[in-house]
């Protein structure tokens, strides 16, 4: 039977706003080993998203929107506007940064911003490597569309679609927009691992009620019937694990001592920081 994880630490100081923050405490899912689903949160005009500069060392990071748009900068001179079904893959690798800001043109006027970030373990000969950032406009991930289910598949591959986000393990990630009455099936043995995430609305797995903003592990042994009870949100991962890691801050090590290592690469300056931006920042607390 599915069985869900702990509840999600609900963060405020994050940007200002709620921030639900799964996975860092609990088992991992695949090669995920964070999930952030932060918003939907409102903003006044000339105020918006302020994440300045930070590193991610020994990991990658897959951002994704709901609502709203977000500019990514990173230490790779890289400058990429995020839109609602896009992506913005980084692989971290011995050590990156970037910054999220709402961008100059929206935050003019009011604007509302959600969407989710996750963070995945590297398999042993990326953990090192030479961090790289990709950006993948709405029209690049394929979305397949049936008896009003919208599934949109962020990475990996699901209902005969692939996704082109250039994940370096078994890895799934689908985005479903549900209308009231879909029905989706969630087939076993695809993924040695898999979860699944209520944003928004109501929806029932195998004909028990899911509870909002939880994630809940799926038995990989059994078939499952996903239903919409209203118009319904999800997030839907999997992949296969990669070994257990130490995770402080945004580094992720199989050590304790990498992420000493880290920790010095970044105070030092060996991780260069934010193109474009004067402000370098830690660590996030």
């Amino acid at each position: 039977m599915p069985h869900p994880l702990p509840d999600p630490r609900v963060i405020e100081r994050i940007a200002g706003f709620k921030v639900r923050r799964v996975l860092a405490n609990a088992p991992c899912v695949g090669p995920f080993v964070l999930f952030d689903h932060y918003g939907p949160v409102d903003f006044a005009a000339g105020h918006g998203l302020d994440i300045g500069p930070h590193p991610h060392v020994g990991m990658a990071t897959l951002t994704y929107l709901f609502e709203g748009a977000c500019l990514t900068r990173d230490s790779m001179g890289n400058a990429m506007k995020l839109q609602p079904g896009g992506a913005i893959w980084m692989v971290a690798g011995r050590g990156a940064a970037h910054s999220e800001r709402t961008p100059p043109g929206i935050r003019a006027a009011p604007s509302r911003l959600a969407g989710a970030q996750l963070w995945l373990a590297l398999p042993p000969d990326a953990e090192e490597a030479a961090p790289h950032a990709t950006h993948y406009d709405p029209a690049a991930l394929p979305v397949t569309e049936a008896a009003g289910a919208r599934c949109r598949v962020i990475a990996g591959d699901f209902c005969g679609a692939r996704s082109p986000v250039g994940v370096l393990s078994p890895t799934l990630c689908v985005h479903l927009a549900l209308e009231p009455g879909a029905r989706v099936r969630l087939k076993a043995g695809e993924h040695p691992e898999r979860g699944l995430y209520l944003v928004s609305g109501a929806a029932a797995l195998s004909g028990a009620a899911l509870q909002p903003e939880r994630m809940i592990l799926l038995d990989q042994d059994e078939d499952a019937a996903l239903t919409a009870t209203t118009a319904a949100q999800l997030m839907l991962l999997g992949g296969a694990p990669l070994g257990p890691r130490h995770l402080w801050s945004t580094a992720l090590a199989r050590t304790p001592a990498r992420l000493d290592q880290a920790k010095s690469d970044w105070a030092d300056g060996r991780i260069p920081s934010v193109v474009g931006e004067a402000d370098r920042g830690n660590f996030p607390g």
